[in-house]
Order: structure tokens, then sequence, then C-alpha cells
């Protein structure tokens, strides 16, 4: 029998990246503890630091208080150890995108946690099944998949591997609405809703450039007004990373065997040469 929302008092965050902290973040901000777990003390320094900076624009803004800010930080404590997790309720999953790694940390987890404990993966591209079946659980492993920035972006999509349970997808998803989220269900195909429709459009925008349909000023120019978006679809990239980017097109090509999710050429081009985006100064513009 798994946990019931209303129960879940500590959660444990694992992974303080950009996408971690911001979870722990949401978390500790509706009133839950969170123990925030990463393989060095300087990876939690910067996962806190990047929280306390977050907050500090809402407390500038008058969102919140001082005073709420420093209750919210409290209720985040940070460890390297699996061990400290012992005693939480819910685990959500956040580290880079690698089948090996999350294999590794699932194992952890499986023994660390009590067994009626949901794992839940924050995975944007990876086969969620390939996860749950590596623990004793897997009928208690899902999907949680936050938008960045998490503590901003109101979406999340809630993922139903095969051997999820209804009620696992259901407390999700219920757990998802308690911290103040609008979450939809998804089923684990690759992409999920979001990045299945989003990314192939970005390639597709990559195509008409290297045709030479466009510039990069007209082509995200016309889609931002055009369809009513707020970045428009090169610059998009840029933002993600080209590197990220073409990533998650290789994964559709390979799980879909259907060529209409080929990689454009140019985007490839531009990842050898160095062009990632906006970390490195030059993606589709200059940085």
């Amino acid at each position: 029998m798994s946990r019931k929302v209303e129960d879940i008092k500590k959660v444990g965050v694992v992974g303080a990246g950009t996408m971690g902290s911001g979870i722990a973040q949401v978390v500790a901000s509706s009133g839950r503890e969170v123990v925030l777990i990463d393989v060095s003390g300087a990876a939690l320094e910067r996962g806190v630091k990047g929280i306390e900076s977050s907050l500090g624009r809402l407390v500038k803004k008058e969102t919140i208080s001082e005073e709420e800010s420093k209750s919210i930080i409290s209720r985040i404590s940070k460890t390297t150890g699996f061990g400290d997790l012992k005693d939480v309720d819910l685990i959500i999953e956040a580290v880079f995108e690698d089948m090996g790694v999350k294999k590794d940390i699932y194992k952890k987890l499986d023994e660390a946690v009590a067994p009626d404990v949901v794992l839940a993966t924050n995975t944007s591209s990876l086969p969620i099944v390939e996860i749950a079946v590596g623990t004793k659980r897997a009928d208690k492993v899902v999907g949680m998949h936050f938008f960045n920035p998490a503590p901003v972006m109101k979406l999340v999509e809630i993922i139903k591997a095969l051997t999820t349970s209804d009620e696992t997808l259901q407390f999700a998803y219920d757990f998802a609405v308690a911290l103040g989220k609008d979450p939809v269900k998804t089923i684990d195909h690759p992409g999920f809703i979001v990045n299945r429709i989003l990314v192939p459009m970005l390639n597709e925008a990559v195509f008409a450039y290297s045709d030479g349909v466009g510039t990069p000023e007209d082509i995200d120019k016309a889609m931002k007004l055009g369809t009513n978006q707020p970045i428009g679809p090169l610059a998009l990239i840029d933002l993600i990373g080209l590197d990220v980017t073409i990533n998650i097109m290789d994964v559709f090509y390979e799980e879909f065997q259907d060529p209409k999710y080929r990689a454009a050429p140019l985007l490839r081009q531009m990842v050898r040469a160095g062009w990632l985006g906006r970390k490195t100064g030059k993606g589709f513009f200059q940085y």
C-alpha cells in the first residue's frame, strides 16, 4: 500500500543541479522537509546557493517575505550519504540523463528507503520502465517530469511506465497538485507529450534555416508573431543547448526507428564545431 499525499512530510531529492535544486525549492515551499543529496558537498553548496538567490528574487518582488524565505531554506538539509534518506516518504530523482548512473542510484535508493516509498524520476527522455525493472518495486517507480525553471513552470508530466501501478500514477499526480502544479498524465514513450511535439519542431526550424528559407532572425520572428510563441525556435535551441537537442532527436530516432526523427545535419555540424548555444556564447545567435 502506497503512502497518501497528506502523509508526505519529508521528501528526498536526488541531484542538486538546476532541476534538483528547483524541485527542492518547490517541495520546501509547500511546507515539507527536503533531504537534498548529491555526490559532493560542493555540488550541494551550489544547489542551495541557487535556491537562496531564487528566493531572494521573490523577496525583492515582495512575492514572499524574508521570514518565509528563511523558513523555506531551513526545511532543506544536505547530505552525500544514502543512509540519510531512510525516513523519507517520497523520492524525486533529478540527476543527469545517463541510464548507467540512474540505475546505480536506484539500486542504492531501493536499499535505503522503506519498501512502500514511491521513487519518481524527473527524466525528460530516458525509458522509465528500464529504470523501474532494476528495482524491487517496479510498480512504485513513476515519471515526474518538471519543467525548467521548476519553481515557475506550472506543468509536470506524470508518466506511467508499463510497470507503474495506477495507484502510484494517481499518487504522483495528486502530489504534483499538492505542490501547486498543474500536471498532465502521459505514458512512457520517448519525449512524452511536450518534447515529442516540441523537439521535432525545433529540428525542423534548423532544416528550414539550412534550406535557406530565412535568416535565424526572420525564422524566429515569424514563429513568434505567427504562432504566438514567447521565444523563437532557434533561440530556444540555443537556450536548451544544441548538444541536448541533438541527443533528444537521436533518442527519438533510435526508439521510433522512423526517419522523420532524423536530426538536421547542420545541427550535428554545429555541435562538432563546439557551437552549443548560450553556454558557449555562440549557436544560431551570438551571446
